[in-house]
């Protein structure tokens, strides 16, 4: 079965465009369309999509509005955030409201198939130009640098980290360490405490930035 995505963007050509793409090869069902945050929540309750793909900018009720009401509900799919290079302060926003990616719409086509895949799985996609104007912030947070807070990290527990940052779901990064999902879970939410970090994709960033990846 293809994964399912709701779409929303406000541009009529962009979603044509995105749609085109994503259903190229199969893999991947444009199942809603939405043009403001208000029809987006109204695509997911109707068609209960695998992934989300969310515009920051669009008129009425915004994409970072919509992504507030749809994260805090305890069954949301995992949704994405498609932005520009100048949308440093709504992706800041939408990380702290627990976005699982975040993909710049100049994305390779292969790109954004392959991240709407590795979110269905339960993965973060986090485009590498986004992770680098992000970092600073998150760091910016922290009282130590990053060096010192791996220094308090088991091996185990940065073997882990190097998944995350590598957008691997629990599942996949148990596969490849030999440990149940379960056991991976645990380590992911240690990771969380030890790091100050608010979820798996801040973790996964600070990974990223610190050449973890």
């Amino acid at each position: 079965m293809p994964v399912r995505v709701v779409l929303a963007d406000d541009e009529p050509l962009m979603r044509a465009g995105l749609r085109t793409v994503l259903e190229a090869g199969g893999a991947v069902e444009v199942v809603g369309q939405a043009e403001d945050g208000a029809a987006m929540l109204a695509a997911v309750d109707a068609h209960r999509p695998d992934v989300v793909l969310v515009d920051v900018q669009m008129p009425r009720v915004g994409g970072l509005e919509a992504l507030r009401v749809l994260c805090a509900r305890p069954d949301a799919p995992p949704a994405a955030v498609l932005t520009t290079f100048d949308l440093d302060d709504y992706v800041a926003e939408a990380l702290r409201l627990g976005v699982q990616g975040f993909l710049l719409k100049d994305a390779e086509p292969d790109t954004l198939v392959r991240a709407v895949l590795d979110l269905a799985a339960g993965g973060a996609v986090l485009d590498p130009r986004i992770t680098a104007r992000l970092l600073p912030r998150l760091a910016a947070g922290s009282a130590r640098p990053g060096p010192s807070r791996l220094a308090d990290l088991t091996p185990r527990e940065m073997q882990v980290l190097r998944g995350l940052a590598a957008g691997d779901s629990n599942a996949a990064i148990g596969e490849r360490l030999g440990l149940a999902e379960a056991t991976v879970k645990k380590y992911v939410s240690a990771l969380l405490v030890k790091l100050g970090a608010e979820n798996r994709v801040q973790a996964a960033l600070l990974a990223q930035g610190w050449g973890l990846s």
